[in-house]
């Protein structure tokens, strides 16, 4: 869905190339149905690897019933008991929904249900601060549809705040409305099928309301353990999160159940990762390997309009952990090739490369705001997982014309004072 937004976005840039190209209207449907297809996809071919591996695959609801047996319920009720020398919980998360809101539950969907709609949500109010929120606020406005994001505090917290701010600034200039500071009340069905929502300003105490087609909650997750009789088995969880509490072998408190991924405290909830995780995991219990899973400097990109990927400290945790006098951040504007025929606004394009000040000046984490953010970060990851320099990165030759290539001409010191802007990429 969100290269569906790119691809509108080209099409109005296609004009300036010398393509005659139409009016571009968008089909929700036939989106809708392609991701879908590819979703159902996936889900056979899993099946079929499973299969071909001579994996026995249950579909079914396991809770535990002691810490070496599991019941597996089937969708018809059919009871099934499963024992094993060794077992791994890796069952992930769901939205949660704000029950405390009136209407919310009854009258709103989630980040997991607007990929399944078949016809296009039309005005859509997103709540929520987090990378799942404004991508999904950044597509739907790249389709073309009146989308407002509503945020409590901050929005992505857990990331480089100056980063952070210019990915909604973005937002912003290029047609989502962003209520910040704000939090719903309630939401209520009208008379004409569209939803009313009321909501308070934080800092005035100032109700207002909006009208909205459709209310998307994406505020937050909950781990998929309360249903699991964890209890049964002797799996401690943090009490506040409910996530099952792992050591560094991914093992719980019972040495021979496991769990990785979204459902296991103090883990990055990205699907990568959990793969990567699930992977030496499984050649552990074959000893194939004793290699445990390093999760520092674990490579992730925010699919928003304009992307922003990164690796590494942001320049808050980096402060926090050397002090502000130990660290030293090179950081550049640029203007992408591709927005220059067109003229697109640049002003959001950014790099930030942070650094410990005492030379060699290791790279502590490095931060991009620009188009195929994604791609960028992921080659600039293996240097910075090898324990990159500054130095090492500016010796690097760049690839021009690429984005990429900026990083490597970072010169310009946050300390500098210097405007830190290049043109003409």
């Amino acid at each position: 869905m969100h290269q569906a937004a790119l691809l509108g976005g080209m099409i109005h840039d296609a004009s300036h190339y010398g393509w005659k190209v139409a009016q571009p209207l968008h089909d929700w449907g036939k989106m809708a149905e392609a991701v879908q297809n590819h979703v159902k996809s996936l889900n056979w071919g899993h099946r079929v690897q499973l299969q071909d591996r001579k994996v026995k695959y249950f579909n079914f609801k396991a809770s535990f019933v002691n810490p070496h047996m599991v019941c597996g319920v089937s969708k018809g009720g059919e009871e099934t008991l499963l024992s094993a020398d060794h077992i791994v919980i890796a069952t992930g998360g769901r939205p949660r929904y704000p029950t405390h809101i009136e209407g919310a539950l009854e009258y709103g969907i989630t980040s997991d249900d607007i990929f399944w709609l078949k016809e296009s949500p039309g005005k859509t109010l997103v709540v929520g601060a987090s990378y799942v929120a404004l991508e999904c606020a950044g597509f739907l406005t790249g389709l073309g549809l009146d989308t407002t994001v509503m945020i409590r505090s901050v929005p992505l917290r857990a990331f480089d705040q100056q980063m952070a701010s210019l990915v909604t600034e973005h937002m912003a200039v290029h047609g989502t409305r962003i209520l910040r500071g704000c939090t719903p009340l309630r939401v209520e069905r009208l008379s004409d099928g569209r939803l009313q929502v009321t909501w308070v300003d934080l800092a005035s105490d100032k109700k207002d309301t909006g009208t909205f087609d459709t209310v998307l909650w994406a505020v937050g997750r909950v781990p998929e353990t309360r249903g699991l009789n964890l209890e049964k088995a002797g799996v401690r969880t943090n009490p506040n999160t409910q996530k099952i509490l792992v050591d560094a072998q991914e093992a719980t408190s019972v040495p021979h159940i496991y769990a990785i991924g979204d459902v296991a405290e103090g883990r990055p909830e990205l699907t990568p990762t959990a793969i990567m995780a699930g992977r030496l995991l499984a050649q552990r219990l074959c000893s194939r390997s004793s290699d445990l899973m390093d999760y520092d400097n674990v490579p992730t990109t925010v699919f928003t309009p304009l992307e922003y990927g990164c690796v590494g400290l942001s320049e808050e945790e980096a402060v926090a952990r050397h002090g502000e006098e130990r660290v030293e951040v090179y950081h550049a504007y640029y203007k992408p090739l591709e927005f220059v025929v067109p003229e697109r606004d640049a002003s959001q394009c950014y790099i930030k490369m942070v650094c410990l000040r005492e030379p060699p000046q290791l790279v502590l984490g490095l931060h991009f705001l620009g188009p195929n953010a994604g791609e960028v970060t992921q080659g600039f990851a293996l240097g910075i997982k090898c324990g990159a320099s500054y130095q090492h990165v500016m010796r690097t030759v760049g690839i021009h014309p690429t984005c990429a290539e900026e990083v490597a001409k970072l010169r310009i010191s946050k300390r500098s004072g210097l405007d830190p802007t290049v043109t003409g990429c």
